[in-house]
Formats: structure tokens, sequence, C-alpha cells
């Protein structure tokens, strides 16, 4: 079968065309007139030279620019490389280096981070060079980085096929699916699988208006759900968390229907306030950008359970497996095993560690599914921190520390944060002699380091814990710290 994620929108456009597609302060734009500026886009790119397969990096805020410039990227036959905006310049340029990009859009002072690549500004792509179609459902369509970009950049391969099976997944939820009188909030980042593919791409799907904004901020958050009347609300549980604070908050969100959360873990006493202060039920799902994001939901449920994420979405499955590979019995907890046309096709750019033969990808959490198919997160066999839905590999921030003088060995860890479900923080052991502090470390971490993945707490210690084999015990730690 022939198909172009970006396709999506040409048939949206011809269903809806005179519909609302896109708000973006005081510019609106409808279906049709979307259509014709992702057009424009593609032929852009074409104009300058890219052919297809040709990697484009996106350093964008959320933005009907950040929209135009993707779906043309994947219309022209490329690859989109969307970037997290509060990456460093060496980041970025790591990144820019690891995909052969040949071209990267940038807004503003988002431009300045870029060196070694052509720069063009958002909007400025013109030319009316013939497109080539490019309908092969197995082409590439996005790379999302995910790990390290100082250590081992590690960057997930997502095809037209896996972004659009993500979506038709979402299509077939029931009751709960958006539809096209649906008004969506759209602050969640695109450059993030969530934003990008559970966000736009399911709006992009089926019609339905997305209210774009930057940055989520409580005041100006509820004045664009009071002022377009939005009926969906997909967030971060740090930002449920700002919400409650206000007073009005019950009526501010008269004309929300769907709450969703799936970015990080939720608090469940988070959840039961936010339904005692406003009457709407948190959903919350379970994915990873492997997965183009989704995995499982309790959207379709009247009653979630507490602390469940939920059932596979629909054309998903999914086994809880021991070290071997089994399947465990009951609901001891093991390995959750993943598996669906939305999933990648390994990591950039050899394809390594994707799904295996029978289509079966390991994910490295762990997690039990109850007796009505109902799924639990316990822990992660990874290191994986997660700050506002961004990840944060230990690693990435224990290599920058050990450059930071006097400092003999460092460990990070995730711990809870009201703010941003986790936070990094650092154990130091200064070498001998060498007085730390922790003030000056965090200083030299921010010049390195996006501010997500900075520690929020520096801790000098004397020693770590270390195994048998010489690794850090990193459970000890966490054991030690709570």
């Amino acid at each position: 079968m022939n198909f172009n994620f970006a396709d999506l929108l040409r048939d949206t456009a011809r269903r809806h065309g005179e519909g609302l597609a896109l708000v973006d302060g005081d510019r609106r734009l409808t279906w049709s007139q979307l259509d014709e500026a992702v057009d424009k886009a593609a032929q852009g790119y074409s104009a300058a030279g890219l052919v297809p397969g040709y990697r484009v990096i996106l350093l964008l805020a959320n933005s009907v620019e950040f929209v135009t410039s993707y779906l043309g990227v994947l219309r022209a036959g490329l690859v989109a490389v969307p970037l997290n905006t509060g990456l460093t310049k060496p980041e970025i340029g790591t990144v820019v280096k690891h995909s052969g990009a040949r071209l990267a859009v940038a807004d503003g002072d988002l431009a300045d981070k870029l060196e070694g690549i052509r720069v063009v500004r958002a909007g400025q792509l013109d030319g009316h060079a013939p497109l080539t179609p490019q309908t092969d459902p197995e082409a590439l369509a996005v790379l999302l980085y995910t790990s390290g970009t100082s250590g081992d950049p590690r960057a997930a391969m997502l095809t037209h096929r896996a972004l659009a099976a993500n979506v038709k997944n979402l299509t077939e939820l029931g009751e709960d699916r958006m539809g096209p009188d649906d008004v969506v909030l759209g602050v969640l980042p695109m450059f993030h699988a969530f934003g990008l593919n559970a966000v736009l791409g399911w709006a992009i799907a089926t019609g339905a208006a997305l209210v774009v904004d930057q940055r989520f901020d409580s005041t100006g958050t509820i004045d664009l759900i009071r002022r377009y009347g939005v009926t969906r609300l997909p967030l971060a549980p740090p930002a449920l968390n700002a919400l409650l604070v206000r007073p009005d908050l019950k009526d501010a969100l008269r004309t929300v229907k769907v709450v969703l959360t799936g970015a990080s873990t939720l608090d469940l006493g988070l959840a039961d306030r936010f339904e005692e202060a406003t009457g709407l039920v948190v959903h919350q799902g379970y994915g990873l950008t492997e997965a183009s994001p989704g995995v499982t939901t309790t959207l379709g449920e009247d009653e979630p359970k507490p602390g469940s994420v939920g059932r596979p979405l629909p054309n998903v499955d999914l086994r809880i497996a021991d070290e071997r590979g089994e399947d465990v019995e009951g609901d001891d907890p093991g390995e959750i095993l993943v598996r669906g046309g939305n999933l990648f096709s390994g990591y950039w750019p050899d394809g390594v560690d994707g799904p295996d033969e029978q289509g079966w990808y390991r994910t490295g959490d762990v997690g039990y599914l109850d007796s009505d198919g109902d799924l639990y997160l316990v822990d992660r066999l990874r290191e994986l921190i997660i700050v506002s839905g961004f990840n944060v590999f230990p690693s990435e921030v224990e290599e920058v520390l050990v450059g930071f003088p006097g400092v003999r060995e460092a460990a990070v860890i995730g711990v809870p944060s009201e703010e941003t479900g986790e936070a990094v923080k650092a154990f130091v052991v200064p070498a001998t002699g060498a007085a730390l502090d922790p003030a000056a470390i965090r200083e030299f971490a921010a010049t390195r380091l996006a501010r997500f993945k900075c520690p929020v707490e520096v801790e000098v210690v004397d020693h770590l814990p270390h195994s048998v084999t010489g690794k850090v015990a990193k459970g000890r730690l966490r054991e030690a710290d709570r």
C-alpha cells in the first residue's frame, strides 16, 4: 500500500477544508490553508536541493511554523529530526553530526545554537520545485533522539507506517477518541513523541482543532482554554499540579471533556485531588518513543483503576516476560514487551536493537498485568530518569560531573519532584585533598547540559556503594537517599 503520513492532512483538508485547524496566537489556519502551507514548505525543501531520505533538523518551539516545517519534511520524502529546544550548542552539534542532517530549520535565537550546518528560518523556505511523491510506508519519516547527546546518541527510527499505526490505534478507541468537534490544547512540546504524534498527529488525522502554545503557564493556559472552549487537555503531571492552586479551576475547565497525561508517572494523590477539584478523571497512558509513542491508555474505561496505566491500545500486543523472555505467571512483575505496527525500526543508522524476529520489543520497563489486563508500572530496568517527560540518561550527566576539577567519581539518580515528576540528584566523591562546592558543580553542569538534565541537588560523599563487579550500586544509593 502506498502511503505518506502527510497524506492524512490532505484527506482531512478534503473533508474539513474550511474547519479550524490551527490557532497560534493571533493566527488561525483552516485545514485547506494548512495543507497549502505544507505543500509550499515541501516544495521549498525540494527547491533547496534536498532529495528524499535527507535529514532535516527542526529546532522550533510549538508554532504554526513547527507544524508546516514538520509535515513539509514528510511530504517531501525527507526525514524530520525534531530537537529539544533546551539542548545546548554542544549537544545540538553532536546530533547534527550523528544524524548527518543537511539542513536545519530554526526560529529566533535558536538559530544561534546551530553550527556546521545550513540553517534557514522557519517560513523562509520558498520555491516551486516539483515534488517526487514519496509513498513507501516503510520509508523513514522521523528520527527522535531518546538519549544522551554528549555520550552515545540514540535516535529511534520511526517510519511513515509506525506514525500512522499509532494514530490509527488511537482513532479506534471508542467514545473517548478525538473527533472533528474537539478543540485540543497543544502545549506539550512537539519535539517529544507524545506532543508530536499523540497530540499533533492524532489531531491531523481526525480534524480536531489544535490550539498551539509554546509553554505551560497556569494563567495563560487557562485563558486559552476559556477563549477557545478547549475540550481535550493533554498535559504532563507537573502542569496538572500547577493548575490545582487555582480556586476557579472547575469553572475554567467547564468545556473540557478529557484530561490525559502520559509523559511521566502520575502520583495517585495528584489524580485524586484533580478529580476532587474539577470533577474530571485524569486518564493515563504508557508509551515510549520507540512505539510512536502509544502502548496503553485508560481512555475508554469509565473508572480507571488507581495506579494503572490502562490496557493496550487497539492493535497493540503486550506481555510480561522474565529474564529468559518467557511469560511470567499471574500478576508477577517482569519486563514489558510490546508488539505492533506502531513500533520503530531500530536505532539510527543501522536499525540495531529493534523488535525481534517475532516483532516483540523489550522496553526495559518492569510492570505487571492484573486479571483484567490492566498494566501497572513497577520500575525500570534501565537507569532512565524522566524529568517533565524528557529522558535523562545518568551516564551522560555523570560524564559531565567527573569533568569538574576535584571530582573523582560521580553517580546520578532520579528523585521524586512535585514540579517535574522526577528530578536529577548527583552524588560526587572528591579527589584526595579536594574541597568541593555543590553550587559551583551545579553551575558547571548548567553550562554543559540542557536545564532538565542538570542536578537539582549535589551531595558530596566520602564514597559510593559498589557491586561486586565494580559498578555503582544505584539501588543502594536510592535506598539510602529515601
